[in-house]
């Protein structure tokens, strides 16, 4: 019976005492019930940890791992992915939220379209800042290669994965070559390696954005996503016509934060 399939959510954290709270919730709220959660801290300097300990205490469905120094996410993901008993593995980042009716979803639509390797959902932004306004992220139903042109065709974090697709690609590259870009590059790998995934139309998954969203990105990091979509459209045979999308990653890093800060708000209606 599929109520008997276990789905383990699995999350990196690093400080995130703010937004941890309302992100384990929202797991734990889920409709469908059997599963386990998965967080490993990733060495934080705040009290996420404290903060952990007592949810774990709460809930025995949550299994929590710590990193003695900071790994970064693709680490504390890949031990995270190491520990899951579940046969499906969901993504969930600490700063965001899952609808209640996500992992029912997914898996119903997993365990009936079985040549399919990992389902993500419709997403929305939602921004605090600007009063909680809430915007829908870019939705392609079905990606194929050429949707990754011109961004990232899924949301990551909204993504289930069948367990034995996720190891097969050996998870998330933890290269310094592809930091701040691991999901990009994974998902790019699971074309490459014929793997393919759809997305479903509801709004399944909620991502927060903040003022300090571009501030995060450090050029360096916009370098490595050039680099990690120049070598992926490279393999998925996208060349030459992708070289100004492998390009732009560098051209928006020269765009002054304030300036993407204030198209942002013109966008979202401020």
């Amino acid at each position: 019976m599929i109520q008997d399939i276990l789905i383990s959510v699995i999350m990196a954290v690093y400080n995130g005492c703010d937004t941890l709270s309302e992100a384990i919730q929202s797991i734990l709220n889920q409709t469908y019930q059997n599963i386990e959660l998965i967080i490993c801290d990733d060495a934080s300097t705040d009290d996420t940890w404290e903060l952990l300990q007592t949810w774990s205490r709460k809930n025995c469905r949550i299994r929590l791992l710590r990193n003695q120094k900071n790994e970064g996410a693709a680490i504390a993901r890949n031990r995270c992915i190491e520990q899951a008993r579940g046969g499906y593995i969901a993504i969930m980042d600490a700063d965001d939220r899952s609808m209640p009716r996500r992992l029912e979803l997914q898996l119903a639509f997993l365990e009936q379209n079985r040549e399919i390797s990992f389902v993500g959902s419709r997403g929305e932004f939602f921004f605090n800042y600007l009063g909680d306004l809430k915007k829908n992220y870019w939705f392609v139903a079905a990606p194929t290669k050429r949707d990754f042109l011109m961004t990232l065709p899924f949301v990551h974090a909204s993504l289930m994965f069948r367990a034995e697709v996720l190891r097969a690609l050996g998870g998330y590259s933890d290269s310094k070559v592809v930091k701040r870009s691991e999901d990009y590059d994974l998902l790019l790998r699971a074309y490459v390696a014929g793997y393919c995934g759809v997305n479903l139309p509801d709004v399944l998954y909620a991502i927060r954005l903040d003022e300090t969203t571009y501030h995060r990105r450090k050029y360096r990091y916009r370098l490595n996503e050039c680099v990690v979509k120049w070598r992926g459209f490279s393999v998925l045979g996208l060349m030459p016509n992708g070289i100004p999308y492998a390009l732009k990653p560098l051209l928006v890093g020269l765009v002054p934060v304030r300036f993407l800060n204030w198209m942002k708000g013109k966008y979202y209606g401020q």
